[in-house]
């Protein structure tokens, strides 16, 4: 069986990366050590404590809409039952443009200021882990320069699940069922997602078998899973992670993931050096394909939410 394998980010080794790229053909999860965060990685939990701590007016004054998916939400749907978790999203604070989209929660001194340090310090990770997937998948300087992320257009998002449904009872008429886990088996629509989890546990990935592997919490080591557009560009030899959260019975749970994504005018494509065979997927528009995920997660459209697979070329018998 192949396992969820640790690499040392300031110094990989030919052994780690055969073990990166024997997981990501299987399950699409590997975890990274020796990546120098700790403090900065202590103070967000900090502060992702506080915010859900807070009381709740704090969170749903600054609710999610439609029209603007940032910001605070509970009642989010994976296939079309709700996730029993709340999650607060945001994108680069940084760029004026882009953080007059997000919405910061009042009365938390020092917030935001982390989740600034924050999302600079994880940009720089997805972009030294993008490297590293480069360099196990033996690519060429040219197949490199096709494939890169954009903080501009990647996301932080904090979760909280709780024991039991986060929606007050007055609030759940007209809500969908809650799911049988607490999210629902899905794949990262992105390039790949980092991840912070806390020593709770929950977190399961699929092996191609179809068995469900844990991702046990280790101290020290951030998640990598691989999303949606790796899997595309890399014409289905690395896997996208199918996962899922069971459903916590004795205590809550927090996570913190960084969706690292391409940028947002980009046209998503196999790499020909990937290839010999043919290309396995038709171009994707990125933007159209991340609207349509994001809006699916929203609201239950009566419909199977969008997947990479709608993009596959199929056989001609």
């Amino acid at each position: 069986m192949i396992v969820v394998p640790t690499v040392d980010i300031s110094d990989p080794t030919s052994t780690s990366l055969q073990a990166i790229d024997a997981a990501c053909r299987e399950h699409g999860f590997f975890l990274l050590s020796g990546h120098g965060l700790d403090d900065l990685i202590s103070q967000t939990w900090i502060q992702t404590r506080r915010f859900f701590d807070a009381d709740r007016s704090v969170r749903t004054s600054i609710t999610r809409s439609q029209d603007n998916p940032l910001g605070y939400f509970d009642r989010e749907l994976t296939k079309r039952k709700r996730d029993t978790k709340e999650v607060l999203d945001f994108i680069d604070p940084t760029q004026t443009l882009l953080d007059a989209r997000n919405q910061w929660p009042d009365g938390l001194p020092d917030f935001k200021e982390v989740m600034v340090d924050f999302f600079d310090a994880f940009s720089t990770l997805a972009d030294r882990t993008l490297s590293l997937l480069h360099d196990a998948l033996q690519l060429t300087a040219h197949s490199r320069s096709l494939t890169s992320c954009a903080r501009t257009s990647s996301t932080v998002r904090l979760n909280h699940y709780p024991i039991g449904d986060p929606v007050p009872e007055n609030e759940r008429n007209g809500l969908a069922d809650l799911g049988e886990t607490a999210l629902g088996y899905h794949t990262d629509p992105g390039v790949l997602t980092l991840l912070l989890q806390d020593t709770t546990g929950g977190l399961q990935t699929q092996a191609r078998d179809g068995h469900w592997i844990d991702i046990a919490p280790t101290d020290g080591t951030i998640v990598v899973n691989l999303g949606d557009m790796m899997q595309a560009w890399t014409n289905d030899r690395y896997r996208a992670a199918i996962h899922r959260v069971v459903p916590m019975t004795t205590q809550r749970r927090f996570s913190i993931p960084y969706f690292s994504n391409p940028q947002r005018d980009a046209i998503i494509e196999p790499i020909p050096e990937l290839c010999t065979a043919g290309p396995r997927y038709r171009p994707i528009q990125w933007r159209s394909f991340m609207a349509a995920r994001a809006y699916d997660n929203f609201t239950d459209l009566g419909t199977d939410d969008t997947q990479v697979s709608d993009y596959q070329i199929l056989e001609r018998i």
